[in-house]
């Protein structure tokens, strides 16, 4: 990483940038942000927004709580409207109030751009960028283009977004990098810990995601897989990681499991089993990229409930719902979704990534190419998406009082 001492940015005292977040992931990219900002920038910038936790410990005190903005499939929606309705009026007002010399919003779509919409409309001099490029490449990409209308600047995760944006006519698009990159050292085995990814008997990390319903849905089918698979191969060590919310919930869902598994909750020790695992079963999402740059080989799976299904089919476009496949640009992780989710067809394509084979290799050579594409070690993804804002707020401070910008 590029961690060289940066020069203060010329940010007139007293400028202001509102942050908005609306989960923990977005969460813990503004409170990155908000300290890579003061890194360059010190006490000229001050901050307001909407957040959780890691944001509230950089200062911020949220608006409202993020918890209210939860949904969890197309069916819960009708409930939360009007409270949802509610908090981005707030939201928006509370910006507009505040005139800050930027907006950030930070993913979660479906409620920040709202948010950013209103507040283009009531004040356009306010520069606003996104924090997280929507999935336009996945579906309904005419978003690339209406979101030229009220968004200045796209901060992207994925090195293949700025080029999607591009095609699609949608705002400046920026590559700054994948918050991973910075923790690809704590996922990567020393040589004891890959001697022990290769030694007996193998662990497999089951991943079947953060929800109370991807736990009911995918869980006992990942349990089936394995049960064929250690009477085809033999004994397996499995690690179970989730989060503590459902610590409880797992260990239920486990407790007439003939071989048990082991339960982590704690970062450090994921980040350990991650480094010594021998192959993985995981959801579709983030963790797949995850995974891939530990070196893990790994078969994935994915349910919806058949609303939730029937509108997916309509909508997604791409080849693969698998984001390790979207950025290495191949389809080397095999995907099982909905009726083809099934214990059979998991158990054939993991057994063979438990052993040297062509299968394997495939990966593990596949993965091999991604500290290139997505640019790791070359500079610290939240620096970058500093900079942009601040050069972005600068060039607006100077179009303001009537200036050329000279960047």
């Amino acid at each position: 990483m590029d961690r060289t001492t940066p020069q203060p940015a010329t940010i007139s005292q007293g400028a202001h940038i509102f942050l908005v977040a609306a989960e923990e992931s977005g969460d813990r990219l503004g409170a990155a942000l908000i300290r890579a900002v003061r890194d360059r920038a010190g006490p000229a910038v001050r901050f307001s927004g909407i957040g959780g936790q890691e944001m509230l410990q950089e200062g911020i005190a949220s608006q409202f709580p993020i918890d209210d903005l939860s949904i969890i499939g197309f069916s819960q929606i009708p409930l939360r409207v009007p409270l949802i309705l509610r908090r981005i009026r707030e939201a928006s007002n509370a910006i507009i109030a505040a005139r800050p010399s930027a907006l950030v919003i930070i993913d979660s779509p479906d409620f920040t751009h709202r948010v950013a919409r209103k507040v283009r409309a009531a004040d356009p001099s306010i520069p606003i960028v996104d924090y997280v490029s929507p999935s336009v490449w996945a579906w309904r990409p005419g978003r690339a283009g209406a979101m030229r209308r009220y968004i200045d600047h796209v901060l992207a995760l994925l090195p293949f977004e700025p080029e999607v944006h591009r095609r699609l006519g949608g705002p400046p698009c920026t590559f700054v990098g994948h918050p991973l990159a910075e923790r690809v050292g704590k996922l990567r085995p020393n040589a004891e810990e890959a001697s022990r990814r290769m030694a007996e008997p193998p662990i497999v990390l089951l991943l079947p995601g953060s929800r109370r319903s991807e736990i009911r849905r995918l869980l006992p089918v990942f349990a089936d897989a394995m049960v064929r698979v250690q009477s085809a191969i033999g004994a397996c060590d499995i690690v179970l990681p989730t989060v503590p919310h459902l610590r409880d919930a797992v260990a239920s869902a486990t407790a007439a499991w003939a071989r048990q598994p082991r339960i982590v909750v704690d970062l450090a020790e994921k980040e350990t089993a991650f480094r010594v695992a021998r192959a993985a079963i995981a959801k579709s999402g983030t963790v797949t990229l995850e995974l891939a740059l530990a070196g893990v080989p790994m078969i994935t799976a994915y349910k919806l409930g058949w609303i939730e299904a029937a509108i997916a089919r309509r909508l997604v476009t791409v080849p693969s719902i698998i984001l390790a496949n979207l950025v290495i640009g191949e389809n080397v992780v095999p995907e099982f979704l909905q009726e083809n989710c099934t214990a059979e067809k998991m158990a054939a394509a993991l057994t063979p990534l438990l052993n040297e084979s062509p299968e394997r290799q495939r990966q593990v050579e596949a993965f091999g190419r991604l500290d290139e594409i997505m640019q790791i070690g070359r500079h610290e993804p939240a620096a970058r998406a500093a900079d942009i804002v601040l050069n972005l707020m600068r060039k607006s401070e100077m179009q303001f009082a009537g200036k050329a910008p000279n960047l």
